[in-house]
């Protein structure tokens, strides 16, 4: 499928510009279809995490100006509206704008909500506004980095006082036990063994030798199969001791470039279970709490923790450990992690992990030097 970035029809007389088209190809262009917009409507905890952080708290909606970063289908400033907001502007970047105007006219909203198309960057509005909301989460809360646009809005459009919806953020890793390790390991191993038939064939078929490629075959298949997170729905029963948190955010505090810099944070994770440990398990959360000034009613809380009832869209991240790491309960692993934005594509993660072992077992004994592992979130 493709759908173009650019768009002869305006929506509003307020459109911006589109998305540079690497970005738009990389990053905005599954979200001009509505079977994506569907996939993250039908998740209802997301969903119904955002209808209730508007609906509960409508005494801070009416009467107020609202801004919608990446209005998708419109919903989030339908929401608003119905909670009794007097204008609200529906900014998104691709052709899903055109739907999103549908809804809102079907909806008869219209009076209220004024969708536009371009990116936030590049849009200007004709007032300031007292509410910023926006669905803005990737993998791992910051794979994609939208929020990177709702802090340019903050920046540009918030009055003073204004609030973030939602207006703080988590991260957090626990250790977990996973089959994921030994299945990477195993499909990595049999992608190594097709790739000697490969050489073989190509041998005995043409008369051409490849081997001079098998280094760089096997470390691209070695990033993909051993150093790549996989999108899981993990099980409390698999955690192995509660999880650390990562870093916190407060929205309506931090600043683009500390956003941009690389994460950095030292954390403990305290083994309840024996292990061995194959694999962290990593997710997020929101809170929905307004501002200083303009503080929420009723605050509300998205997570994407494991839970026994089945995962968000977002899953977990699950980081699998090449070999696995062995402690005893009582332990502590002492973890070191760095998280970057990809060189070749910023809405892209690597992750880089020093793990040492620590307590009274024989295995913290034997970690003197801590074990790294790196990892790319695709």
């Amino acid at each position: 499928m493709s759908s173009s970035p650019k768009s002869a029809e305006k929506v509003s007389d307020l459109d911006g510009r589109p998305p540079e088209s690497t970005d738009f190809a990389n990053y905005f262009c599954t979200y001009a279809y509505i079977y994506h917009q569907k996939d993250m409507l039908e998740d209802h905890k997301r969903t119904g995490a955002y209808y209730q952080a508007v609906l509960s708290n409508k005494r801070q909606f009416q009467g107020k100006v609202v801004l919608d970063v990446g209005t998708g289908s419109g919903i989030l400033a339908i929401f608003a509206a119905k909670a009794g907001a007097k204008k609200v502007y529906a900014v998104e970047a691709t052709n899903m704008a055109k739907n999103a105007r549908q809804l809102v006219e079907h909806n008869k909203l219209s009076h209220v909500v004024e969708v536009i198309q371009g990116t936030i960057e590049s849009i200007e509005l004709p007032e300031k506004v007292d509410i910023i909301i926006s669905e803005w989460m990737g993998y791992f809360l910051l794979r994609e980095s939208m929020l990177d646009s709702v802090l340019v809005a903050r920046d540009r459009f918030l009055a003073p006082g204004g609030a973030l919806y939602p207006s703080h953020a988590s991260i957090y890793m626990a250790p977990i036990r996973s089959n994921l390790a030994a299945q990477r390991t195993s499909e990595f191993q049999n992608s190594m063994e097709g790739w000697a038939e490969f050489l073989h064939e190509m041998q005995h078929y043409y008369q051409v030798s490849l081997d001079v490629l098998s280094d760089g075959y096997r470390s691209e298949q070695k990033d993909y199969y051993l150093h790549t997170s996989q999108w899981t729905d993990t099980h409390p029963q698999q955690l192995l001791g509660p999880a650390a948190p990562i870093i916190k955010y407060d929205l309506n505090k931090l600043t683009l470039e500390e956003l941009k810099a690389p994460l950095k944070s030292e954390f403990v994770m305290h083994m309840t279970d024996g292990g061995p440990v194959d694999a962290f398990c990593g997710f997020f959360d929101v809170l929905f709490k307004g501002s200083d000034e303009n503080p929420t009613d009723n605050e509300i809380r998205l997570t994407t923790a494991p839970d026994p009832t089945g995962a968000t869209h977002w899953g977990q991240q699950t980081f699998p450990l090449h070999p696995p790491i062995d402690c005893a309960p009582g332990d502590r692993l002492r973890v070191s992690v760095e998280v970057t934005r990809r060189a070749d594509n910023q809405r892209l993660l690597h992750v880089k992990a020093a793990v040492s072992v620590e307590g009274n077992s024989i295995y913290a004994e034997q970690s003197k030097t801590p074990r790294e592992f790196r990892w790319n979130i695709e």
